[in-house]
């Protein structure tokens, strides 16, 4: 049976990573498509290149396009990446952390990908349990963004409608951590920290990195790039 061509947008991080698991499971032929738009965490990137190695992805494509030219966030502008901070407050509004209408962009340039391979499938990490405070990441948007994929392509004017796929929008961070496990993702390759220091070393401390220390400990499971990967099931 022939596969099928997907775009997969791909981070390098742990909830995409899961998700390409997801695609290359389902006998997807995997399109991965990184965009390097002027991070602070560009050590991700590098991620990404071992993920679609270790996936064995038939293409992987590095887009440049520098949003520090706008800024407007922790990521691209002169402004601190929040630390330590606790659970109420990171569910209480939108982060600084959040990236202008940074999906709209990313899979704006995912649909153009997926038009020249004729894939009728977006594959990205979206999760919306744990990054309540992200517009970009509610069922709205992504079905919204569907609309927009019909009503201003060749491929959805012509009946083939590309579908938004977000197969990880309501699941809990243990519930991804978990599902990687059983796909036995190398999670040693992924990226979640906002602000790594040498080497990719994670700071522990960001949004992000909480987020990941909490579900690696919730799935009883070691983290291999936590700092705390010892200390699996202790509160702290």
């Amino acid at each position: 049976m022939k596969s099928i061509p997907v775009v997969i947008l791909a981070s390098g991080g742990l909830d995409s990573t899961v998700t390409a698991a997801l695609a290359k499971a389902n006998q997807c032929d995997l399109y991965l498509l990184t965009i390097d738009y002027g991070q602070r965490h560009r050590f991700e990137i590098e991620c990404a290149k071992k993920i679609a190695n270790w996936l064995g992805a038939k293409d992987h494509k590095i887009l440049q396009l520098d949003l520090r030219i706008f800024g407007g966030s922790a990521l691209t502008d002169h402004m601190p990446v929040p630390t330590d901070r606790p659970l109420q407050e990171r569910e209480d509004g939108i982060p600084v952390t959040y990236v202008p209408a940074r999906n709209t962009i990313f899979l704006s340039l995912a649909l153009a990908y997926a038009e020249t391979l004729k894939a009728t499938k977006i594959f990205f990490g979206a999760n919306i349990r744990d990054y309540s405070g992200y517009p970009d990441c509610r069922p709205e948007f992504i079905q919204a963004f569907m609309e927009v994929a019909k009503q201003g392509t060749r491929m959805g004017q012509e009946g083939e409608a590309i579908e938004i796929m977000a197969p990880l929008l309501l699941m809990t961070k243990r519930e991804i951590i978990q599902k990687g496990h059983e796909l036995q993702v190398p999670f040693q390759l992924t990226s979640s920290c906002y602000q790594p220091g040498p080497e990719g070393r994670s700071c522990g401390h960001c949004d992000s990195c909480l987020i990941r220390q909490e579900g690696f400990r919730d799935a009883q499971i070691a983290d291999p790039v936590s700092r705390d990967s010892a200390s699996i099931g202790e509160k702290k």
